[in-house]
């Protein structure tokens, strides 16, 4: 979806409302990701089969694939309470103690974006998943001593888009690593018809399949698209959405029939007319499209890997025959040839 809407989406209190409504609660709700219901499910019985909390747990994969959602079911599905955080929230070590000492036994500690932690903080959390207990260093200098605290047998629950920015020692420490994958259309179909459901918005199977051929393989901006063409068609039609309605909202966002909103657009032209296709390295791209390199990396690329639109290469970012057919046949000569 186009960035400005992801981007105001994410501070805006009252569409994150709506959208924590239409994430399911328990395992039996989520759709797709059978790989990870499945050890899940083990993992959750084995656990209350024992009366242990469940291990730690790391889930990684590109944004809005159901992250923060999974770590919730987990809470949910072991009966614990959760308590939410970021890595760029965590500012001190002492802001994770803090936390970690207001834990009580079995709840579940989320900590989203992980990989952004600071080392030192890091070295707080080493203990407190081993042995469930905390080192705090008193004073400072000769006469500094350290105080062990212990802490209640809790889960910590990691989520991250880059699991190689993970330091080895507290990646090592995860009993469990799930990899969050792209949906298939046929799931998104069925998280589309699920949201329209809790919506009340009448719609169609063109229209789902629609919205869900061009929501990204990803449900957050599948529920966001679906939205988006609700308050379309209920101000230039009668509310319900149709195949053509769809069309019709979703051109009007900018957002082709794959999937690609102007900022992917951006991205692949500036390679192709300034570059001649790439290789291009992502901070010249960056500076090229005046967007940051999180945002490329994280937002925009994943994608296009995925529908292989782009290569990564040792010398850079290089652009797909595949894309250049997508974008205008103007890059392509009668033989079919790039030119």
């Amino acid at each position: 979806m186009n960035q400005i809407f992801e981007q105001q989406f994410e501070t805006d209190p009252e569409e994150e409302q709506v959208l924590i409504s239409l994430r399911p609660k328990v395992l039996s709700e989520y759709i797709g990701q059978e790989s990870i219901r499945s050890n899940l499910t083990i993992c959750i019985q084995a656990a209350k089969k024992r009366r242990e909390p469940i291990e730690h747990l790391i889930l990684y994969g590109p944004p809005g694939l159901g992250k923060t959602t999974l770590a919730n079911i987990i809470a949910n599905e072991m009966g614990s309470n959760i308590r939410v955080t970021s890595g760029p929230a965590i500012e001190r070590a002492g802001d994770l103690a803090s936390i970690l000492t207001n834990l009580e036994d079995n709840d579940i500690l989320f900590i989203d974006e992980i990989h952004r932690l600071n080392r030192n903080i890091e070295e707080v959390l080493y203990p407190a998943m081993e042995d469930y207990a905390i080192d705090l260093v008193l004073g400072k200098g000769p006469s500094a001593k350290t105080m062990r605290i212990d802490l209640p047998r809790f889960t910590l629950v990691g989520a991250t888009t880059k699991i190689g920015a993970l330091s080895s020692p507290l990646r090592d420490r995860f009993g469990v690593t799930l990899r969050l994958d792209f949906y298939s259309p046929e799931e998104l179909i069925e998280i589309v018809k699920r949201a329209a459901i809790i919506l009340n918005v009448n719609i169609d199977k063109p229209g789902l399949e629609e919205i869900s051929k061009r929501a990204r393989r990803t449900p957050r901006i599948a529920n966001r698209i679906l939205k988006r063409v609700r308050d379309y068609a209920l101000v230039k039609h009668q509310g319900s959405i149709t195949g053509k309605i769809a069309k019709e909202a979703l051109s009007n966002l900018e957002i082709d029939n794959l999937g690609l909103d102007k900022s992917d657009r951006e991205y692949l032209t500036a390679i192709i007319d300034k570059f001649s296709g790439g290789p291009v390295g992502v901070e010249t791209i960056a500076a090229t499209i005046a967007e940051d390199r999180d945002t490329i990396e994280d937002v925009i690329e994943p994608y296009l890997l995925q529908i292989g639109f782009i290569d990564r290469t040792r010398r850079g970012r290089i652009v797909t025959k595949a894309a250049y057919e997508h974008l205008s046949k103007s890059y392509i000569d009668k033989q079919g040839r790039l030119l």
